[in-house]
């Protein structure tokens, strides 16, 4: 016990007490005892059991607000009452709350009306029910433990007339942002009145402590079950953490019961004692039976913790520091005449242009830039994720760029994708392209502007595709822009630099979205011309392989197609193979035509692409 008590154990709590006073609790997670419960599950009978004090018991929502209970052992009795406002408070707000303070009469300790007092320095009322302030309580004796809680209004869940089921998601969310604090240990506060597995708690903890590392479970109101009854038995062995096993195990602390309301906290203490000596509590170990137990065992948990926090925790307050650091330099030195402002301004340019140049220029040696392994530090390397959006998307336009894809069928019935079509039947679209655009040119021949307007049909998707790359590369500009500007300015300053930024931007979004057009409207617009000799290569390579697909069937036809397979030698009569030839020359000028106006189209599109987008 002593160990428990000793000094060092008290300044490592007042250590953790003091940060959390200065606010530190807003940016860091601290160590910390969350008591929470449903409404009845007693938790105001336990803090005032662990303290002293007597603490609101009322069955409907006592209280508005955390409480935060510090208990020091001292050679005095001493308390001090105080409100430390949150985080939404304005200055004058915050100076007014916190000069309250409150007194209560050390031998009658009864924290109802210093409850009243704040509600009203807070402004609770009708309109406003909850308060994102916390009453801080500190109480100091020689029969104290060293200990720091906080106590939370308790969980319900359905309405009444004072308080409605908004107030009941208001509490629950105020719980929550308590409980899933890593570095928090939650006192679940357990009514043995009712089954454990429905009280909203239980759920809670188990939801954001899935591993049960940090929870300590807490029953209550033994006394309220009936001796030899199943619900006894199935509580004796949820306290031995045969049920829902928590690494912290289970306390069992009998209330305060209504016969004895007005006893002393040692009376009570002592009939706390006697009904654990008898019945089936004899068979729980005693270090987690009554008040004398829980107060040393709860100081331990929470020095524990702490130390197991300290280093995690020391770390993330070096980082917060750091940042602030970062940020207060940011600010420059003092500004207060227009030299001064011309100055700091100029020196946010120069850092502003270094960043962007190097940015632009994918060198990435300071360390603005970060690491590449890392999502932050790719997100400001902006000439890599340029780079990568434009491979991107000339694999958007092999893959997405014509708007049919025109394949070779060997039957009628088999299935294609949506956004294929047959050969065949292209032949008969661009047949139909030739009828309707005849001029003075010979049968199986077509008019030339009729490969232009197939290939225009095909580039439909290039325009979406470019845009989207338009809105892509804009949005990397803007990120960066924004990125550094946050880097080498404070917030205020920062925004207004961003604004004039983006107004400048203007212009060169409407010069780019001219370039993006000039580069697209001779393939969307204009009429088909190249010099490139691949596109007469192409067609010609295109018919030669068809050409050559066709002998094959005929040969494999006139010799059968195992003897075609096997790679014997076999006998052909040269004029069967012609006689064959001379049964597939096509006699449809028409469709003659626009099977070569499709191999033009397809060659033309490719010859432009890989230009385009694929070099």
């Amino acid at each position: 016990m002593e160990a428990l008590q000793s000094e060092d154990h008290r300044n490592l709590l007042d250590i953790i007490d003091k940060l959390r006073s200065r606010g530190v609790s807003r940016y860091v997670d601290l160590p910390q005892i969350v008591v929470c419960g449903d409404q009845s599950a007693g938790k105001s009978s336990v803090l005032e059991a662990i303290s002293g004090l007597t603490f609101p018991t009322k069955d409907n929502l006592c209280t508005r607000f955390a409480t935060e209970l510090i208990l020091r052992r001292e050679v005095t009795v001493a308390v001090n009452i105080s409100i430390h406002p949150g985080p939404e408070r304005s200055p004058d707000e915050r100076q007014r709350l916190n000069t309250f303070r409150a007194e209560i009469d050390l031998t009658q300790p009864d924290l109802q009306k210093v409850v009243d007092e704040a509600k009203g320095v807070m402004g609770i009322s009708d309109f406003k029910v909850f308060s994102t302030d916390i009453l801080r309580v500190e109480l100091s004796g020689p029969y104290q433990p060293h200990l720091t809680m906080v106590d939370l209004p308790g969980l319900f869940r359905a309405g009444n007339r004072e308080q409605s089921a908004k107030d009941a998601k208001t509490v629950r969310k105020m719980v929550r942002a308590y409980v899933k604090n890593p570095r928090s240990i939650i006192l679940a506060v357990v009514s043995a009145k009712s089954d454990f597995a429905l009280q909203e708690i239980t759920e809670m903890a188990r939801e954001l402590d899935p591993k049960g590392i940090r929870t300590l479970g807490l029953i209550t109101k033994p006394d309220a079950l009936d001796a030899g009854s199943d619900s006894e038995a199935a509580y004796v062995k949820l306290a031995q953490n045969e049920d829902v096993a928590f690494r912290l195990g289970w306390h069992v602390l009998k209330n305060r019961d209504y016969q004895m309301r007005d006893a002393s906290s040692a009376e009570r203490d002592e009939a706390e004692e006697i009904f654990f000596r008898s019945g089936v509590w004899t068979t729980v170990n005693p270090a987690q039976l009554g008040v004398k137990a829980l107060k040393p065992r709860l100081s331990d948990v929470l020095k524990d913790q702490i130390l197991r926090q300290l280093p995690a925790l020391i770390q993330d307050i070096e980082m917060e520091i750091s940042s602030t650091e970062s940020q207060l330099r940011l600010f420059g030195s003092p500004r207060t005449n227009v030299a001064e402002q011309r100055r700091y301004l100029l020196q946010v340019s120069r850092d502003f242009t270094a960043l962007i140049q190097a940015a632009v220029d994918g060198v990435y040696n300071n360390s603005f830039f970060g690491s590449a392994k890392t999502d932050d530090g790719y997100r400001k390397r902006l000439r890599a994720r340029v780079q990568n959006t434009l491979t991107s998307f000339c694999e958007k336009m092999r893959q997405q760029g014509k708007q049919r894809i025109i394949v070779d069928t060997t039957s009628d019935e088999e299935e294609l994708a949506l956004d294929e079509i047959s050969r065949a039947e292209f032949v008969d679209l661009a047949k139909e392209r030739i009828r309707r655009s005849r001029g003075r040119e010979l049968p199986g021949t077509f008019n030339p502007m009729v490969i232009g307007e197939l290939f225009v049909e095909q580039c439909t998707p290039w325009r979406g595709i470019a845009s989207n790359l338009l809105s892509e590369i804009l949005g990397l500009a803007n990120e960066i822009l924004k990125l550094i500007v946050d880097h080498v300015a404070v917030q205020e300053t920062a925004s207004g630099i961003l604004s004039v930024i983006r107004g400048s931007l203007e212009p060169f979004k409407s010069d780019l979205e001219v370039k993006f057009k000039e580069l697209l409207t001779p393939h969307l617009e204009g009429h088909p011309i190249t010099y490139n000799h691949y596109l007469t290569d192409t067609v010609q390579k295109v018919q030669e392989e068809r050409r050559r697909k066709s002998l094959e069937k005929q040969l494999r036809a006139i010799v059968g197609h195992e003897e075609f397979a096997s790679g014997r030698h076999v006998s052909i009569y040269p004029t069967r193979i012609l006689e064959q030839l001379g049964k597939h020359i096509e006699v449809d000028m028409e469709r003659y035509g626009g099977e070569l106006a499709v191999d033009y189209m397809e060659a033309y599109y490719k010859v432009g692409a890989s230009l385009k987008f694929y070099s």
